[in-house]
Order: C-alpha cells, then structure tokens, then sequence
C-alpha cells in the first residue's frame, strides 16, 4: 500500500455525481462510480456520501467480511497521515469461509405437565356432556 496515491478530503469532494462518485472508508479513498448499481443497499445511499468520508455510516451498518474485502478492489488511494496494518482487511481473493452446516433438533417444552393435554381435552367434553345431559333430564321433567 505504499504506493498508494494521496487524495486530500476537498480533492475527493470534488467526485459526487453518478457518473464519478468517490468516497472516504477508514483513510481509503474509494472510486465506487462501477459499484453504484450493484451496491445492495441501492445507489442513492452511496451517491449520498459521495464526496465525504462515510467511515461512520459504513461502520454503523455492519457490512459483512465480503463486503470489507470490496474497500480494496475499489482504493484508489489514501488520505494523508493514514497508515493501514496489514491484515486489517482480507486481501480480495481471499473468499469467506465456507458456512458449516449445522444440525439442529427442536426441543418441545411447554413447560405444562404431561396430564394437562388430557385435561385440556376432557374437560371441556365432560362440561358440554353434563350441559346437555343437565338439558335432557329437565325436558324429561317437564
């Protein structure tokens, strides 16, 4: 990265149209003009950040390792007085780790006693047998 060109924050300022959208991540300076229609999140948001360092948006959304790993396909150079550890972004062509499948079972606890679905079945029929038990034995009176 020590070849890196130096761009000034009013230099950068100076690309943020759509046809020429520039932007500051973290003292990189990125030209994400070819980005604008692929950028999941639509191209109004990058074209709104154009020009400024949007370091703080990009942070407060979480992007993903993948996502990281586009701030150097799209450098185009540094602000001054930035230094980058290496290894503080993966190098592009390194891909994400592949996701392990993970197995999973599903445990049912209702926390109800094992009797309670009897007596939520029960319950209720022995209430309506002794309504309409109740309903005939009065007809029969009468």
């Amino acid at each position: 990265m020590a070849d890196q060109r130096v761009f000034t924050l009013s230099q950068v300022a100076q690309h943020k149209s759509k046809k020429d959208c520039w932007l500051v991540i973290d003292g990189r300076v990125l030209n994400v003009t070819k980005f604008l229609e692929e950028h999941p999140g639509g191209e109004e948001v990058l074209i709104e950040s154009a020009g400024k360092d949007a370091t703080k948006e990009f942070k407060d959304i979480g992007h993903s390792r993948a996502a990281q790993n586009l701030l150097l396909k799209y450098q185009v150079g540094v602000l001054p007085g930035y230094t980058f550890k290496e290894g503080n972004i993966m190098d592009s062509s390194i891909k994400e780790p592949k996701k392990k499948e993970m197995s999973a079972f599903v445990i049912n606890d209702d926390g109800l006693p094992k009797y309670a679905a009897f007596l939520e079945f029960f319950v209720p029929l022995l209430v309506a047998g002794s309504y309409f038990s109740y309903r005939y034995l009065t007809r029969i009176v009468n």
